[in-house]
């Protein structure tokens, strides 16, 4: 398939969604695909990793390359991928438990590492999949079947999280602005090295406060707020603004090198064999 000719429609797979109804993973997969169309990337040389919970079914409705990880572990694959073979276009999904809470530390650690390839968390701020227990996000507040009288635990800031860590390419986008959310995305791709992207993506079963009436009334988008996304204290003010939901980009590094870059990784590393082993072992004992 050539790259100039390829429409978002070519990343669908014919595999139909099982997401609730309404939920908000389906623009968030939406928008992905709109923005590897608009990149001239095609499903030939795209890998799309996913994690565990509602987000982790992405890389079945996909059509590209896919590999569905374990909990927590898909920014690690996705490096892999991306070291492996750097002409791949390699995006990575999870959620807000697959990715901030069993996946922080690997999340910490790809931000800092500066890979070039994306990473999309569907923050829907609530565990989905396994029927409404809160997340890493849900507000201290949220009452649900583990939390009768509200998490009384602050909530994880992932934003704050990424430029900790060293973040060269921070933002926050919205599931139901469909065009604003596949520009960030695109954004994100676009970016020479680790482009973050965490995505309200509301939950219509579980979830009954952060809902989309809630993210269209209070998001603020700062492109209209004049916003320097290169200006690192600028971006350290509105990330660590807990009375402010923001949408777009908050901070970009425009020095940014990837990581493989500086390792001089500019190649397919992979050894594929012409003929495959009759049995397993023989590979094995090829290899030691």
């Amino acid at each position: 398939m050539s790259s100039d000719n390829v429409r978002f429609v070519d990343f669908k797979s014919d595999k139909q969604p099982t997401w609730c109804p309404g939920c908000g993973d389906f623009g968030t997969m939406n928008g992905m695909m709109k923005a590897l169309a608009n990149t001239g990337n095609d499903p030939d040389n795209t890998f799309v990793v996913a994690g565990i919970g509602c987000s982790g079914k992405i890389g079945t409705y996909m059509h590209s390359y896919a590999l569905h990880g374990v909990h927590g572990r898909a920014l690690p694959v996705g490096t892999g991928v991306k070291m492996a073979n750097p002409d791949l276009e390699v995006m990575v999904a999870g959620g807000d438990g697959d990715g901030y809470s069993i996946g922080a530390g690997h999340f910490v650690h790809a931000v800092r590492r500066n890979v070039d390839m994306t990473y999309v968390v569907m923050d829907n701020r609530i565990y989905g999949l396994t029927k409404g227990q809160f997340s890493p996000t849900s507000r201290e507040d949220f009452e649900t079947s583990t939390s009768p009288e509200g998490t009384h635990q602050q909530p994880v800031n992932p934003l704050a999280l990424a430029l900790a860590a060293g973040g060269s390419f921070i933002a926050q986008s919205f599931s139901s602005d469909a065009q604003r959310h596949a520009e960030i995305v695109q954004e994100a791709v676009e970016h020479d090295g680790f482009g973050f992207v965490n995505v309200f993506s509301p939950c219509v079963t579980f979830n009954d406060v952060d809902t989309y009436d809630y993210f269209r009334d209070s998001l603020m988008d700062v492109g209209e707020a004049d916003h320097d996304a290169t200006d690192y204290d600028e971006a350290k003010e509105k990330i660590l603004d807990r009375s402010t939901e923001y949408q777009g980009v908050l901070y970009r590094d425009e020095d940014s090198t990837p990581y493989e870059e500086l390792e001089g990784v500019d190649e397919n590393m992979a050894d594929i064999p012409e003929e495959p082993p009759e049995k397993a072992t023989d590979l094995v004992r090829e290899f030691y």
